[in-house]
């Protein structure tokens, strides 16, 4: 073997090792390119070194969105809909978008009747979080007290706490949408040890939710925890509500239309 293919491959063994992914692959290409070009030394290196950063962000997010448990398909932003519900100021929400809340260990509560987008609008924000390198956890309200719950029987608690600890973004999503299989449980305490825990941490989160203040302790079946979560949520949270039209009902109503049989018309 001669020394030029000796070193091309101790070369790309480097690169695998670096985690150079780009230029391993690619190291051919971009010194025939810079010879061509006549790039200058700084600029070549500073090329490589951008395309090998860019990369390595692209693998980082994309880990974080897996990681995250957002679910599929992604809610985007720029796929809400303002228009239709025009007591919403746009303004606040793009606000929002700025992840200036997560610097100031601020919360998000999102209140309004189902339908309205409170969960797309969370949904989008988590994803920009973690388009910015925050470490983001997604859980409907269901889902983390039952998750807890078992965590009590089977003596794992603490373990399953975690995961609802330790990110930078806990979203909650959905609580009201269950109430049924909550009236079985009613743990409330188990979600004021998440709240409480996040909240001594300064660690925000993103809530959702149906109901109105009032009829928390009814929901969740234990006034002591709910006040104790309410005053936890509320002292450092965005109030955002959204006060107007289901968009799946409208949206229902559509597909309706759509598919309706064209009338027919008898001639006389």
């Amino acid at each position: 073997m001669n020394k030029t293919k000796q070193k091309h491959e101790q070369f790309e063994r480097n690169c695998r090792s670096l985690g150079l992914k780009t230029l391993m692959h690619q190291h051919a290409e971009l010194t025939n390119r810079a010879t061509k070009e006549k790039v200058a030394y700084f600029d070549f290196l500073y090329d490589i070194i951008y395309q090998e950063a860019a990369l390595k962000q692209e693998r980082r997010i994309e880990y974080l969105i897996n990681k995250s448990r957002l679910p599929q398909p992604l809610s985007l932003l720029d796929d809400f809909n303002f228009g239709f519900q025009p007591r919403l100021d746009p303004r606040l929400i793009k606000q929002l978008a700025g992840m200036d809340f997560l610097q100031r260990s601020e919360s998000v509560l999102f209140i309004g009747t189902p339908g309205t987008g409170k969960s797309h609008l969370a949904r989008s924000l988590a994803l920009i979080a973690c388009q910015r390198n925050y470490r983001v956890y997604y859980t409907t309200c269901s889902e983390l007290i039952t998750d807890l719950n078992t965590g009590v029987y089977e003596k794992t608690l603490e373990a399953r706490m975690k995961k609802y600890i330790k990110c930078d973004l806990l979203v909650i999503d959905e609580m009201g949408h269950d109430r049924l299989e909550l009236q079985l449980t009613k743990e409330a305490h188990l979600l004021f040890k998440v709240i409480d825990q996040r909240y001594r941490d300064k660690k925000p989160l993103i809530f959702t939710t149906n109901i109105e203040e009032v009829d928390w302790p009814e929901f969740l079946g234990d006034p002591v925890s709910t006040a104790a979560i309410l005053d936890r949520i509320f002292h450092r949270s965005v109030i955002v509500r959204i006060d107007g039209p289901s968009y799946r009902k409208h949206q229902g109503k559509l597909l309706q239309k759509k598919y309706a049989k064209p009338q027919q018309t008898h001639s006389g």
